[in-house]
């Protein structure tokens, strides 16, 4: 019997220096659902078979895209990578809360955050980050044109998709209609709410939006007002998530 994970993936272009590292950010599944809709746990990961698996998929699929030149270099990569490709993977050892904040972090991540950035003066910009190999402060300056060019370099094509769904985390499967079977059945209520605009702005961002921010004390919705009259919230809502599959269905 066949068993299909979920996966998210995020592709990132650039390093902590903003320079040219092209790499691959994987939210795996742990566990599958199979072709009947039930649900097998997986809590243990072969890393060596995965690491010769990336390197095994990713130089086959760029010698079916590019001329057969292409050979050489893929023997040398077999040559100079034995082990197979750099994988760094890590099991999970944090509660659901840590994983949404973990996924929210690198689904929306800037090139550079702001907080890094220290200075800009005559023409210079300084910023910092902490080397991947020994986690050491460094401190550049540069100038800002070189500084732009950095940045600049990993704004993706129009189009391009840098976030990836996979496994039972696609769109359109058939075997969607079976997935509730995965699901404990107290967990059921929970699953059916998913459609509600309070539940659907947590998992989506991951706060309440009737707690206040300030205080924690909880909010009660009263009502609201769209183009100058009153509406419903729940019908808004609807609406908006009709519209937006609309417009991602082909």
């Amino acid at each position: 019997m066949n068993f299909t994970p979920g996966f998210i993936m995020v592709l990132h272009t650039f390093g902590r220096d903003l320079k040219w590292n092209p790499h691959i950010h994987c939210l795996i599944s742990e566990g599958g659902c199979a072709d009947n809709g039930s649900w097998r746990p997986v809590k243990h990961f072969n890393y060596t078979y995965l690491r010769n698996a990336f390197r095994t998929a990713l130089l086959n699929k760029m010698e079916s895209r590019l001329d057969p030149s292409f050979k050489k270099v893929k023997a040398k990569c077999y040559r100079d990578h034995e082990q197979g490709f750099y994988v760094y993977a890590k099991p999970n050892k944090c509660d659901p809360d840590t994983v949404v904040n973990y996924i929210g972090r690198y689904l929306g991540r800037p090139v550079i955050a702001t907080s890094r950035i220290d200075k800009y003066e005559n023409d210079l910009v300084t910023f910092h980050y902490n080397r991947h190999e020994d986690d050491k402060l460094i401190i550049e300056t540069i100038p800002a044109l070189d500084f732009i060019k950095r940045l600049i370099r990993h704004i993706p094509e129009k189009h391009f998709k840098m976030i990836r769904y996979g496994g039972i985390y696609a769109r359109h499967r058939k075997l969607d209609s079976k997935l509730r079977r995965a699901i404990p059945s107290h967990l059921h209520r929970l699953y059916k709410s998913f459609n509600r605009w309070k539940n659907a702005i947590f998992i989506a961002f991951g706060y309440n939006p009737l707690k206040c921010p300030d205080c924690g004390s909880s909010m009660v919705f009263d009502e609201l007002y769209f183009a100058h009259r009153r509406v419903s919230l729940q019908e808004l809502y609807e609406k908006a998530m009709s519209r937006s599959h609309q417009i991602r269905s082909p």
